[in-house]
């Protein structure tokens, strides 16, 4: 096959590639919030907490920087040049995003695991040796609480776990009494949590912290929550914070780091994100991540007000359908004194009498969701979370996380609730009987 065959091969994919996204409906111009996003599978999507579908926005986004702007950003000619100009705009549009002072604050990482190990790892070895401790929540995603056990077995600190309530809400009091003065590194406290959409009061705990020890250093893992309330750096105090790109509308392989603290690299090799992280740029990803935020900017309160709307009407319909069996919802949404720290978007809700995983495994091909519960060889494992804040374990066996977000419409969540409803019941008799 020769040069010229090659070149209009590659130019007649790339022209078929556009045009096939066109006819899926992915075509330039902002979305509307509530419009269904174009999709081949019939199956509903009810699992925006594990990953958000990449809004169409974001995509159309990519598209020069897959076909025409591929230089590399460190490059110093023609190619590199727009890659290097995308790379800024995305992270001022993250700075915006965060409320962050400067652009500089504004790390890009390959996911939030990273960044989350980052945030802890670089605290312990700026601060050594004389700072060893490390407080966290025992509700924390497992990049947190995996990575600090990691740490503690290999000798390079110690860890004070702060439990929650029955609403999965952590005491800035607690946190504040864990924190050994001189001796604190980092407090890690997360923002939202991922299961039971419990937002904490980080701005309370890092006042809390302050309070017993102006030189602890506090994160925040915000992947759950940006997208889906306000986060503000300044308002919240935070010395830094996780942000994800594929939890609000951009690929998966994309995160930030915001930090106003100098953490030792994690990465060594090249000179990208000025000595800080080596690593050539994700272009495509990142101008993505940088539409993402932009799509909050202008559309924030109208996605929370809309998710708040489909959430609570799959939970009534849920509860209709289901208002003779044994349900509960957990977490703040579960109670009314608390419900004002919920998510707007994810929805715990339990059945006595059923396993969460065998309902969703019926449901594979109707409506995509999560259990909080997992089958190992015959034995059924409860989720951390649902242990911390003692949810029983008939109920948390019988756990749906179902999360909801921008391009949800009412009648997916409609007819989701229904085909739920009757798997749940299926299961259900046949426990019975």
């Amino acid at each position: 096959m020769n040069e010229v065959t090659l070149v209009v091969l590659a130019t007649v994919s790339v022209a078929l590639g556009l045009r096939v996204a066109a006819a899926a409906g992915w075509r330039k111009g902002r979305r509307k919030v509530g419009s269904p996003l174009p999709r081949e599978s019939k199956c509903i999507y009810l699992d925006y907490a594990a990953t958000c579908p990449i809004y169409a926005d974001c995509a159309d986004a990519m598209v020069p920087y897959l076909y025409s702007h591929w230089g590399n950003p460190s490059s110093g000619h023609a190619y590199g040049g727009p890659c290097r100009d995308a790379v800024a705009a995305a992270r001022e549009s993250i700075r915006a995003l965060l409320n962050a002072r400067d652009s500089s604050e504004i790390v890009w990482c390959s996911c939030g695991s990273e960044a989350d190990n980052w945030a802890l790892v670089g605290s312990l070895r700026a601060r050594r040796p004389s700072r060893r401790h490390v407080v966290v929540s025992t509700i924390e995603h497992p990049a947190i609480l995996a990575c600090v056990d990691a740490l503690v077995a290999a000798g390079e600190c110690v860890a004070t776990k702060v439990g929650c309530d029955g609403a999965g809400l952590v005491s800035a009091r607690d946190v504040a009494a864990a924190v050994r003065p001189g001796e604190t590194a980092v407090v890690s406290i997360m923002l939202a949590n991922n299961e039971v959409g419990a937002v904490q009061d980080v701005g309370a705990v890092c006042r809390a912290v302050r309070a017993v020890d102006p030189e602890a250093w506090v994160h925040t893992d915000a992947a759950q929550a940006v997208g889906k309330i306000d986060v503000d750096v300044q308002a919240l105090g935070v010395d830094m914070l996780t942000v994800v790109g594929h939890k609000f509308g951009a690929p998966k392989g994309v995160a930030a780091l915001y930090t106003r603290r100098d953490l030792p690299n994690m990465l060594l090799g090249g000179g990208q994100e000025r000595g800080r992280r080596a690593g050539t740029e994700a272009v495509p990803n990142l101008v993505a991540m940088g539409e993402a935020a932009r799509v909050w900017l202008e559309q924030g309160p109208e996605i929370r007000a809309h998710s708040e709307r489909m959430r609570d009407r799959l939970r009534r319909r849920l509860e209709t359908k289901l208002a003779d069996l044994e349900t509960a919802v957990n977490g703040p949404l579960g109670a009314k004194e608390f419900s004002h720290a919920a998510l707007p978007n994810v929805l715990s809700f339990s059945v006595n009498g059923i396993r969460a995983f065998e309902v969703l495994g019926d449901l594979r091909d109707t409506v995509a969701a999560s259990a909080s519960a997992a089958c190992h060889t015959g034995s059924t494992s409860v989720s951390a979370v649902l242990e911390a804040i003692q949810v029983p374990t008939p109920y948390a066996i019988g756990t749906l996380r179902l999360s909801v977000g921008r391009h949800t419409t009412a009648s997916e969540v409609d007819r989701a609730a229904d085909l739920i409803a009757e798997a749940v019941r299926a299961h259900y008799t046949n426990k019975r009987d």
